[in-house]
């Protein structure tokens, strides 16, 4: 969520002084850039800044972008997307060589002000109710993916996202995934749809209380089995295992941060020789065992992945607005840590 003063750096990306594609932190920032474009083109239309006076599209003319298509909600009519294309040619863009996208399909987050906010909102309750699937703006956004790929292929497709955006990016990603199209995909202060047990100082208590719930998930997975022969989570989430999306968390950040627990718990464990448990607690959430133990059709979990390369930023961020904030993504230059983790 970004209030007006948060989205506005009419100056641009101008921390950046030469641009280097193989540079992974180089590639966050320009991703983030072309995000926070889309911000700006609501911004834009409903201020009703046209030609000259729009000041989103250095957003994306620093990076040799033009601006292809704009996503539109049918209800409200604001812009919620946008699609980038290189103005490279298409044999400079080779994702395996250059790193450098055709296309970019950009998702912005919710935006508090009154021309949007109302509609925004509702979409963060549907992400919350795991309903945003079937919600007509990401009905729209999943037509647009799909024709991309199909006229430019995946490897030429990245997909990016903040907060809301990026819930829309994730479950596009997952979608295509499983379709056998993996798409680079760029997730910003992703929303982890749980309590933030990342949040707890004490360490201790947080890995006692991430055992307890991996306990008790894998325990009503045995329980629901004997009674109910749906298919379990596991069986779609075993499919995305190849898929890394690159997750960009802040750890002061109560919406994103449980996604830190979340992988590390994981690998602990591993370590300590309950794999066995993890696995079958990490593939399920609790909203989907309840209802698979009343016999109701199964919705899969938004935010639970199997794989992904994580970065972390460093630092104590002054308040939820900066921790949450796609600006702070934008400079190639702040100190973060990276980690990938992969199901098996």
């Amino acid at each position: 969520m970004l209030a007006k003063e948060d989205i506005f750096n009419l100056s641009g990306p101008t921390h950046f002084k030469v641009v280097d594609w193989k540079n992974k932190d180089h590639r966050r920032s320009i991703a983030a850039s072309l995000v926070q474009g889309v911000y700006i083109l609501e911004q834009d239309r409903q201020q009703n800044r046209q030609g000259p006076q729009a000041f989103a599209p250095v957003w994306w003319d620093f990076f040799d972008f033009l601006l292809s298509d704009v996503l539109v909600d049918n209800v409200d009519n604001s812009v919620f997307g946008a699609i980038f294309e290189s103005k490279f040619p298409a044999s400079y863009c080779d994702g395996s060589k250059t790193k450098t996208p055709k296309y970019v399909i950009a998702f912005r987050g919710t935006i508090t002000e009154p021309g949007t906010l109302l509609r925004d909102l509702m979409l963060d309750l549907g992400c919350i109710l795991n309903k945003l699937q079937s919600d007509t703006r990401f009905e729209i956004a999943m037509k647009y993916v799909k024709e991309m790929v199909d006229f430019a292929g995946a490897e030429n497709i990245w997909l990016a996202g903040h907060s809301l955006g990026s819930a829309m990016a994730l479950l596009a990603g997952k979608n295509m995934i499983k379709v056998g199209y993996n798409l680079e995909t760029y997730l910003f202060n992703p929303p982890f749809l749980s309590i933030p047990i990342e949040r707890i100082k004490d360490q201790k208590v947080k890995d006692t209380l991430r055992i307890a719930n991996s306990i008790v998930k894998a325990g009503l997975v045995a329980a629901t089995k004997a009674y109910n022969s749906k298919p379990r989570e596991d069986d779609s989430f075993a499919m995305l295992s190849a898929w890394f999306p690159n997750l960009f968390v802040n750890p002061n950040d109560p919406i994103c941060a449980e996604y830190i627990g979340y992988f590390e718990h994981r690998k602990k464990m591993q370590e300590i020789g309950a794999e066995n448990v993890e696995r079958i607690a990490t593939t399920n959430s609790f909203r989907n065992l309840f209802k698979n133990a009343l016999g109701m059709d199964l919705e899969e979990a938004l935010h639970l992945i199997p794989s992904s390369h994580l970065t972390t930023i460093q630092g104590q961020s002054p308040n939820f607005r900066r921790a949450h904030g796609i600006q702070q993504w934008l400079n190639p230059d702040i100190q973060c840590q990276h980690k990938s983790y992969q199901f098996k």
